[in-house]
């Protein structure tokens, strides 16, 4: 058997060396129970890391990510994490976090064609085309695509808390808020877009 990607595996076994150190019972625990508090919609982006940027530990944060952070309603990867989020783990926050610099957006509207991708993309040209008017006054390419980086969280919060899944969770007065953020990679920091759904009320308010 070939011998490969040794390092990750020595990085394996240092890190979970690490965490029994400090908490001996720290694996066994984790194996009894799932029974995060959050699930994050976030991008495949290898920079963009889940757990580590709000400094969650295993077990602390379900995760679902895709090219640009999308959460389109005919998407049944999607839709199976959120069911089971919502229905079987029971959290209380969605977390729909996309971040500037996202090369997902910007490919989604650069005119350039890449195959299969541009049609997972199309939700995002469409969120530019609605809001076109806007973008097209900013200054500059980079003000553009960090607007429409923020436009297309707000639209995949309005998704999620538009769904049958989440809809029907508050019908039965289970807590849930769903949240819109933006990471910035040069920083390290999160944004609240302050877009947060947490009933039928708030997503009747809702403006997009």
């Amino acid at each position: 058997m070939p011998k490969t990607l040794n390092d990750l595996k020595a990085k394996n076994r240092a890190w979970a060396a690490g965490k029994i150190a400090v908490d001996p019972g720290f694996f066994k625990r984790l194996e009894g129970q799932q029974a995060p508090e959050y699930l994050w919609i976030g991008c495949s982006d290898s920079r963009v890391p889940a757990n580590e940027i709000v400094g969650l530990d295993p077990g602390e944060l379900f995760v679902h990510r895709n090219v640009a952070n999308l959460a389109p309603p005919q998407d049944a990867n999607y839709l199976s994490v959120l069911q089971f989020a919502v229905d079987v783990i029971k959290v209380k926050h969605i977390l729909v976090v996309g971040h500037y610099g996202c090369g997902g957006v910007a490919a989604a509207v650069d005119g350039q064609r890449r195959g299969l991708v541009d049609h997972w993309l199309h939700p995002i040209r469409e969120v530019h085309q609605d809001h076109h008017h806007e973008i097209d006054a900013l200054p500059d390419q980079k003000a553009k695509w960090d607007r429409l980086v923020e436009l297309n969280v707000v639209r995949q919060v309005k998704n999620v808390a538009s769904d049958v899944f989440v809809q029907d969770a508050w019908a039965r007065g289970q807590p849930l808020c769903v949240h819109g953020w933006v990471y910035t990679l040069g920083t390290g920091i999160v944004t609240d877009l302050d877009v947060s759904v947490s009933g039928p009320e708030d997503l009747a308010e809702f403006a997009d």
